[in-house]
This record gives structure tokens, sequence and C-alpha cells, in this order.
């Protein structure tokens, strides 16, 4: 009995310091503990909204930290990307508004190893980030176009697989995260079509991802014990797609026209 409760101390210690659900790819929806008054909320998703309104950008990758930087695994400093869009809101009262409306998804609340798509708006996006500061790649005018043309059509639903993992392997059709979506629907966007084969070919060939450096007994427990961590997607070591690896990619292939950081007022 020594020994148990011995082992099951060691194993709480192990678990408490693995990344928690959305430490990786952050894809939970706004509800959890509120870091930042309203008021810089709102100032602060309107500072972004107005960014890109100036840039003249249509369809853009975003992303937050919905983490402590210090606990996210090296080489990540973003834990949620999503597609936002150029649009007419329409508001509680009726009236049309010009803003963003950002495409996601999200882990479902109560089941986090299933996502849906949701829509929200800036001030949703960032209301429970840690850090008030947006990851942004405005894609070349001709991808925004066809990004827009993929979003309005059957196919932006048609990608998303709702078996979610924090660190899906995005050369795997097992499961899928967040950015791995964002980056399907890139795919699908560049080569105009919805055939996921095609689009998982693609990106094997041409696009790097990020390798997960966290200790590989913290991964196995985690996939034990958490219903959103699993490593059986990954014939060797883990990797996964990430805000800036799709930077990486964008820009490789001239397919990026700005990667930028917005941060508030000083």
């Amino acid at each position: 009995m020594k020994y148990l409760k011995v082992t099951l101390l060691l194993l709480s210690v192990l678990l408490l310091s693995l990344p928690e659900n959305s430490a990786l790819a952050g894809s939970s929806q706004a509800g959890g503990e509120i870091h930042f008054k309203p008021e810089e909320i709102i100032k602060f998703s309107k500072k972004v909204e107005k960014t890109l309104a100036q840039k003249g950008a249509r369809v853009v990758v975003i992303a937050r930290v919905g983490r402590p930087r210090d606990e996210l695994p090296e080489g990540i400093s973003f834990t949620h990307t999503a597609i936002a869009v150029y649009s007419q809101i329409t508001t509680v009262d009726g009236r049309k508004i010009p803003g963003y409306a950002i495409y996601n998804l999200y882990q479902r609340a109560g089941e986090p190893n299933v996502s849906d798509l949701v829509q929200d708006f800036p001030v949703d996006f960032f209301a429970g980030v840690e850090v008030l500061e947006a990851g942004i790649i405005i894609p070349s005018p001709e991808l925004q176009k066809r990004l827009m043309e993929v979003l309005s059509s059957p196919t932006y639903k048609e990608l998303h697989n709702p078996r979610y993992s924090v660190i899906a392997n995005p050369f795997t059709l097992d499961f899928q995260n967040c950015t791995e979506h964002t980056l399907d629907v890139i795919t699908a966007a560049i080569y105009e079509t919805k055939d996921l084969k095609v689009i998982k070919a693609n990106e094997k060939a041409y696009f790097e991802p990020q390798s997960v450096n966290v200790n590989p007994v913290k991964l196995l427990l985690g996939s034990m014990f958490a219903a959103d961590v699993t490593t059986s997607d990954h014939p060797g070591s883990p990797v996964t797609s990430t805000f800036t690896t799709i930077g990486k990619f964008l820009t490789k292939y001239n397919a990026a026209s700005e990667i930028l950081t917005i941060t508030p007022d000083v």
C-alpha cells in the first residue's frame, strides 16, 4: 500500500507539470478566468481591427496567447489560431457595422476531445487571454481571395474533423486541433481542392511542423489521463502545427504579404 501511495503521488506531480488542455492548441472558448479589465479587452480588440483595416486586410490568420508563456513548450508562442474575415456584422439591435468575424475550431465544453466550428468576434476571442497580444499573418491578396471562397463554401465544414487532440499530427487524418484545421483550410485554398488526400500529401511535402518538446513520460501520462491528449497518431517523435510554422510556410512560398504582432498601446 505504501508503494501504491508513492506511485499515485508521483503520477499526480507529473500530471500537474503537464501543459493544461489549452497549453498547445488553446482551443477552448472564452469563459475561464479573465485577466484583464473589460475596457482593456475592448480597447485592444478595437486596435487589432483598426490595424487590420488600415492594412486593407480582408482575410488574416490570427492567434492569441491563452496560457502563460513560461508554461508553453519550446518553440510555441501562441496557443490558439483561427481565421478572421472582414465582414458586415449585425448587432443585437439589427444595425450592420463593419468588423472582423473570427472562424474558430473550439473544444466542446465538458467534452474536450471533441471540437466544433464556432464563429465569434475579437472581444470574445481575446476575452480570456493571458497576454494581450495578437499574432497576425496577412496572406497575399490572391490567397485572401481563395480563402474567402473556401470559408463561404461547404469545404470549410467538410475539412473539420471533430476528433480533437492537443498535439494532433498535421499529416494524418486521425485527429485535428485549431491550428491544423486552419492549415487545412489554407492548403485547400492554395490548391483549390477539398480532397483531403491531396491536402495532406502537399502538407507532408511542403509544410515543416513544430516538434513537441515535452518529456515523453509527461506525454504518455497525458494520453492516459487527459481526453484531449493522445500520441496514437504520431509514429515517431510528436510534431504539430503552430501559428509560427504556418507563418514560415506561407513566407517560404511567397503566400504571405506580412507577419506582425499587435500589442496594446503603451
